[in-house]
């Protein structure tokens, strides 16, 4: 018992007296290196336990891209040793003499280092060196406008595989950034050597006026170096695998200001505009209610589509016409190192009743980059006919002089000129004969006209509409969004239940006669159209009757007055 008390306190007095003469011994792999290239530091500490060294002093000059620690415990001769391991990667941040400076760690200091860092990892490909994969960065201009484009072309050449790669690139406050396009690649011999090409470009755009500096891209990856290679310069493995983080240049933009006294319009700098209109159909006139189609097009350089105005919002559309743009078609794309964007949109016209429409001229500001001047894009004034709509009647008062547009009355028969009873008897009996078919002429019609009201059937569609119900509550809203979805066949079924909702037993029993009833040249094109899209099976879009028919109007009174008297036999 005694002996192991000794034993122990022997132990104790080992440990204690390591950590009374601990001391931090610093070292490096190599004492050169290039940007980027990642170099071990080893802390050794004769003790174990205790925090993290602090590594804070090393962030100015390097990047720390690992650590990892680990504890060695030896009894050799009596004696306890104890020992803490700290590995710790770097890559230096720029090229120079770099210091390593001294390390705190659990109240001990190491000894500073120094690392001669090349600038072999910025230079280009086919310099001397042991680096084998270079980054660049360029950009297409470097004084936009604000609210312009700049696009940046980040180019990474390599000699040897590369494994696990990461390239990033952040914007701030200041510039948005944003990936154009897809990554491309391509092989470049440079002095002998020959290199795999990867460029990527990225869309900076900007948000205020001023000098903006962005930190460069930077390249994170694993490379295998050393490798030895066959006679045909294929790889026969055998080599190591190094951590690598390259550091582009720092951005530096100078954005200059929207120049003074420009249009208040949307602001738009660009070093190419153009807008391209079309009409269909070409002629100046047309009937109304049926759609006149206006085709416009811009194209950019220098601007995404998302930056391209409406044009459908800004005309200035007379009383009478009425407009029903489509959903606009827009993209952006890169044209070598410029971006392009381009809109897309039809428009469609209808006027709602006949006469002489002017549409006035259309004039769209913008920046020509490129010159530095103001210019404008113009639509030429368009100036339309509309006739009357074919097959259409004016609402005229009816004539009293055609008595045949009246509803047929019982005729009243006039009794002819006849001799008096004393003269001729026999015309008593003749005229008493003829008042009684008189009355039962009255009566005949009488009970038919009342059978015929009994029995007047509900109109119904044809084709599938023949299972329509007409107990749905909601056909207003089934209508409106079949439109929505630009389904023609159920917009039609929903339309027709709507309509019988509506006008119950006088309600149109089809699409033609609906149209007449409205009496509406503009909603009665969009209905036809809807019919033939439903028969012809053709697309169809719906946005515009959706948004011309939110209501149907009440039956008039001469809709709801009693028919006419039927025709006598």
């Amino acid at each position: 018992m005694t002996t192991i008390r000794k034993l122990l306190v022997t132990l104790l007095l080992c440990g204690a007296g390591s950590a009374a003469h601990a001391e931090i011994r610093a070292s490096l792999d190599r004492d050169r290196a290039a940007v980027g290239e990642a170099v071990q530091l080893r802390l050794l500490r004769d003790s174990r336990g205790g925090d993290a060294p602090d590594l804070s002093a090393l962030k100015a000059d390097f990047d720390v891209v690992g650590s990892s620690s680990e504890t060695n415990v030896q009894f050799i001769n009596g004696h306890l040793s104890q020992q803490s391991v700290a590995n710790i990667t770097l890559m230096a941040k720029r090229a120079g003499e770099l210091r390593i400076p001294a390390i705190r760690w659990n109240g001990e200091t190491s000894t500073p280092l120094s690392l001669t860092v090349t600038e072999a990892a910025a230079g280009a490909p086919g310099d001397a060196g042991p680096q084998h994969v270079f980054l660049a960065a360029t950009l297409d201009q470097k004084q936009p406008y604000v609210q312009g484009n700049v696009v940046l072309t980040v180019t990474i050449h390599t000699d040897v595989p590369v494994r696990q790669a990461a390239l990033n690139f952040d914007g701030n406050d200041d510039v948005a950034v944003q990936q154009l396009g897809q990554d491309q690649q391509d092989a470049e011999e440079i002095k002998g050597r020959r290199y795999q090409v990867i460029r990527r470009r990225y869309l900076l755009q900007m948000q205020r006026s001023g000098e903006i500096t962005l930190p460069g891209p930077t390249l994170d990856a694993l490379i295998e170096v050393d490798n030895r290679r066959d006679l045909f310069g294929g790889m026969l493995g055998g080599g190591s695998v190094r951590q690598l983080r390259l550091h582009g240049d720092d951005i530096l933009l100078q954005v200059k200001p929207r120049p003074a006294g420009t249009s208040s319009q949307a602001w738009l700098p660009a070093e190419k505009l153009s807008l391209v209109a079309g009409w269909k159909p070409e002629g100046a006139s047309l009937q109304a209610g049926e759609p006149l189609t206006l085709h416009l097009k811009m194209d950019a350089v220098g601007l995404t589509a998302a930056q391209l105005p409406d044009l459908a919002a800004q005309l200035q559309l007379p009383e009478g016409l009425r407009a029903y743009p489509d959903q606009a078609k827009l993209d952006t794309a890169s044209k070598g190192a410029r971006v392009t964007g381009s809109r897309e949109q039809d428009i469609a016209l209808i006027a709602t009743r006949p006469g002489r429409y002017t549409i006035p001229a259309l004039r769209l500001s913008w920046w020509d980059t490129v010159s530095d001047t103001a210019q404008t894009l113009v639509l030429p004034e368009r100036v339309l006919d509309v006739l009357p709509a074919a097959g259409a009647t004016t609402n005229a008062a009816p004539s009293t002089t055609e008595p045949a547009s009246a509803s047929p009355a019982p005729p009243v028969l006039a009794a002819p000129a006849v001799a008096t009873p004393a003269q001729d008897p026999i015309w008593k009996w003749i005229s008493l004969v003829l008042a009684l078919l008189w009355i039962a002429t009255l009566l005949l019609w009488a009970i038919r006209t009342r059978s015929q009201r009994s029995k007047t059937p509900v109109p119904e569609a044809d084709g599938a509409d023949t299972q329509i119900t007409a107990d749905s509550g909601n056909a207003q809203k089934n209508f409106h969004r079949a439109c929505k979805d630009h389904d023609p066949a159920a917009a039609r079924r929903a339309l027709l239940i709507w309509s019988r909702q509506v006008y119950g037993g006088q309600a149109p029993a089809g699409l033609n006669a609906l149209a007449q009833k409205l009496g509406d040249p503009g909603l009665g094109s969009l209905l036809m159209q809807l019919d033939r899209a439903c028969y012809s099976g053709a697309a169809w879009n719906g946005d515009a009757l959706d948004k011309a028919l939110t209501r149907l109007p009440a039956s008039t009174s001469a809709s709801r007055a009693r028919p006419g008297l039927a025709p006598l036999y």
